[in-house]
């Protein structure tokens, strides 16, 4: 017969035991609602307001930009995650761009007006910032629209900082009578600096709003995404991912006058020297986010292999609607398949859904919306990290069974 006290001990054990599966359990019912592909387990680990652009650290912490001032640390996100804490606060608003630059130990943050340097060693509350570059320093396009976009982006490679700025309009001026065009070079482009901040010059034009830089870590092209024009016959433009990288000079995307396979939306311009990119998705996708699984990426939680050196990238999604009302591109993550530096399969320009499968689905019923994927990244031991900035949630997605990888 057991004592008393044994059995005091088994309901405590079994209440730790509870609390224990019931706290794992919240964090990912949070998720359970959207989809992964079988084999997969998406899990909410934090929460972060406004949260944009993704930069997984070697120690295993996430650096999340905001729509804010502050940038947040995920301290441990690959394993028992500790709440998240601020980890830099800036003077200037939309501190949404983040990178890092391994080489240089150094955490780079964009905010509207400005790039920021911070050296990192391991901290959890960044010692200092130094402001080393400015963005947006002109006026915005004669005759705007008022559709100024105001976050920036970066991302490092080949010793060079690259940043990103959308464009002062949507695509036309004066009522639609004349297409958009900036005179702020930093505008509707991306610009290309040394590490310092110094020896800004512009690299790719005509871009609208080009929010996704990511880098292939195994080649260390430059990749660009971002959202395309508003109020165009529907369904057109498609939205895309490009390699910047594979552009000599001032690369010229078109944009408002020529998109998609160089095609013209202005009678009369001619787009024969305009960039045809490698990866399109639907119009009004947003695109946000992208990043590369690395293809020889290890650790606990590493993907099958069908996914390595493939691209995830993050839709937003639209406000725009169909004939039925509801919102036309939903929010969703999608995969490329990709062969090194290429898709495996080429765009078909009569088809934007030929290339990529969905990876992250049903944030979108009709007009119900439960969240919108923005910054996305894979952590040191393989996880996937996604961000959310409509309900503020950091997303861990992993394989069920990594040992059968």
């Amino acid at each position: 017969m057991r004592s008393g006290v044994f059995d005091f001990l088994l309901v405590v054990a079994a209440v730790l035991a509870a609390n224990s599966c019931s706290s794992h359990a919240r964090a990912a019912t949070q998720a359970a609602s959207l989809r992964v592909p079988n084999g997969f387990l998406i899990e909410t680990i934090a929460s972060v307001p406004a949260a944009r652009e993704l930069v997984a650290l070697p120690n295993g912490s996430l650096i999340v930009g905001t729509l804010g001032h502050d940038v947040y640390l995920v301290p441990d996100s690959e394993g028992r995650v500790a709440s998240p804490r601020v980890f830099a606060t800036f003077d200037d608003d939309r501190a949404a761009g983040v990178a890092f630059a391994s080489s240089r130990s150094e955490i780079y943050v964009a905010t509207t007006n400005h790039v920021w340097s911070i050296a990192y060693h391991g901290e959890e509350k960044a010692p200092n910032s130094r402001q080393i570059a400015d963005v947006r320093t002109g006026g915005i396009a004669p005759g705007t629209d008022g559709d100024i976009h105001t976050t920036t982006s970066v991302a490092y490679t080949g010793g060079r900082l690259y940043a990103a700025a959308g464009s002062s309009c949507n695509a036309t001026v004066d009522g639609g009578k004349s297409p958009c065009t900036e005179v702020d070079p930093t505008r509707a482009a991306v610009s290309v600096m040394n590490p310092d901040g110094s020896g800004l010059t512009q690299r790719a034009k005509r871009i609208r709003n080009a929010i996704a830089l990511t880098v292939n870590q195994e080649t260390g092209s430059l990749w660009v995404g971002g959202a395309g024009q508003d109020d165009l016959p529907f369904g057109h433009p498609y939205e895309f991912v490009d390699e910047l990288s594979a552009h000599r000079g001032d690369a010229d995307y078109g944009w408002p006058q020529c998109e998609e396979d160089r095609h013209a939306y202005w009678s009369g311009d001619n787009c024969s020297a305009t960039v045809e990119p490698l990866v399109e998705l639907p119009a009004y996708s947003t695109i946000i986010g992208a990043t590369f699984y690395p293809k020889h990426q290890g650790g606990a939680y590493a993907f099958p292999s069908r996914y390595r050196g493939g691209l995830f990238v993050a839709a937003h999604g639209s406000w725009h609607t169909d004939a039925q009302g509801c919102f036309a591109a939903p929010p969703r993550v999608v995969f490329v398949p990709m062969d090194g530096d290429r898709p495996v399969k080429p765009v078909d320009w009569q088809n934007p859904d030929a290339q990529w499968t969905d990876f992250i689905s049903d944030f979108q019923s009709c007009r119900t919306r439960i969240g919108r994927p923005t910054g996305i990244a894979v952590g040191p031991k393989g996880s996937l990290f996604v961000a959310d900035d409509a309900s503020g949630k950091i997303y861990r997605i992993r394989p069920l069974h990594p040992e059968r990888r």
